[in-house]
């Protein structure tokens, strides 16, 4: 069987989104004849809570090779895991390569500076490396306009450093086409010499099955009579304020259509252990809604917490953000939890196709910043058909035939026929 060393430096028990990609991958690329190798950073150089229980879902005879890294200073210098590896997981990957079999290296990223160990180790080993985009590097931030501020310079470093990442990549893939489709505009000669795929995270049923299994419970909420309890779990991206801030200002002037819902975001705070680090807190706040309608619990929980939270309300709330590659992967919990969802998506995200052939959800679909006034216009009226749309689902009505295509294994065979072009 010939093996890809997959390089991710947020592996379980990391409590990073970043480390599902490796994980399912390492789950299903067997089943299409290829074996996986992972190589990580050891987890006592994590900076964030860990959570063990997901290192439960990782496959039995895995081989998960580990690197060191250099700790993080005080006052804090460098945060990020993949620099911090840098070189270790440099060393380890060479030595693997040079010692066993391994026939495709392909990265992960973000942490995105290890994108540049694939140049690296080709040099060096002649191996041919992919790299996996689940964030695209080169990206204007709010504040990236803004000369010599952090972002600019975050900016600036990423453009610099990417043509270097991919000057020999034989494979460039993403979450979503529009993470990468920027890097092959910016390297044209990319698209003559490698080739590409877009494969979006995917939904694992199994994970979902752990949750009884490992008996866990929710803990954050209690129901209350007569309220229709949303949750919205995962980080907040930046250009998606500005859609919320509408929602929020909508549900403030209509008082009486939305009295029975609460909306609970979970998981959203400026950092991920940050038990204080509010960021929607004050925009309800701003709009008379905190603690009423709006709630939040800024510190990211466990990913299998986040699975049982979701049994436990009434449907699924999805933000996405006005730029159009981004596809929020809790679509894919939200689907496979058999739950009604509320979304609220620009119209080029994958997303949107996704809900709606699965049967699961209504989706305001706008776009992008010149559209966010359609929020304004339109949610009451979304909102009141997602209410007609709850009362009469049935969590039987999912097509779970057509999410297949969206599945972690329907993913990772399209991995794996890329791996078998190469």
């Amino acid at each position: 069987m010939p093996a890809v060393l997959i390089i991710s430096p947020h592996f379980p028990p990391s409590n990073q989104v970043g480390a599902h990609r490796a994980r399912l991958f390492a789950i299903h690329l067997p089943a299409f004849g290829w074996e996986p190798v992972i190589l990580t950073v050891d987890e006592k150089y994590y900076e964030e809570s860990l959570d063990h229980n997901l290192s439960r879902l990782v496959p039995k005879g895995l081989r998960v090779e580990k690197a060191g890294a250099f700790r993080v200073t005080r006052p804090r210098l460098v945060g990020d895991i993949g620099l911090r590896g840098f070189f270790q997981l440099y060393r380890k990957a060479k030595k693997l390569i040079r010692e066993n079999q391994i026939d495709f290296l392909l990265v992960t990223i973000p942490s995105f500076y290890p994108a540049l160990l694939g140049r690296l180790l080709h040099a060096r080993t002649g191996i041919p490396y992919g790299i996996d985009y689940q964030d695209p590097w080169v990206h204007r931030f709010p504040g990236s306009d803004r000369m010599f501020s952090r972002h600019w310079f975050s900016m600036k470093l990423s453009g610099f450093l990417e043509p270097i990442a991919v000057k020999n990549a034989a494979l460039i893939t993403g979450v979503a086409e529009g993470y990468y489709k920027g890097v092959l505009d910016r390297n044209p000669g990319l698209r003559r010499r490698a080739l590409t795929g877009a494969m979006p995270i995917g939904g694992e049923m199994a994970d979902h099955d752990k949750v009884s299994e490992l008996g866990l419970r929710p803990y954050l909420f209690d129901r209350t009579p007569g309220k229709i309890r949303l949750m919205y779990a995962g980080a907040m991206l930046p250009k998606a304020y500005a859609p919320l801030e509408a929602i929020l200002d909508t549900i403030s002037r209509h008082p009486g259509v939305f009295d029975n819902l609460e909306i609970y975001f979970i998981g959203t705070g400026r950092t991920p252990d940050d038990p204080k680090g509010y960021t929607i807190r004050p925009l309800a706040e701003k709009y008379g809604l905190w603690n009423t309608v709006i709630f939040e619990h800024p510190r990211r929980i466990p990913y299998l917490d986040v699975l049982v939270h979701l049994e436990a309300v009434d449907g699924v709330f999805i933000l996405g953000s006005t730029e159009p590659h981004y596809t929020p992967s809790k679509v894919y919990q939200g689907v496979l939890s058999r739950k009604p969802i509320l979304a609220v998506l620009h119209q080029a995200s994958s997303a949107v196709a996704v809900i709606r052939s699965a049967n699961t959800g209504v989706v305001l679909a706008y776009d992008g910043e010149a559209e966010v006034h359609r929020i304004k216009e339109e949610f009451v009226g979304i909102y009141q058909h997602f209410m007609t749309f709850m009362r009469n689902f049935d969590p039987r009505q999912v097509n779970m035939e057509a999410f297949e295509q969206y599945s972690a294994r329907q993913v990772t065979a399209a991995l794996a026929q890329l791996l078998n072009k190469l």
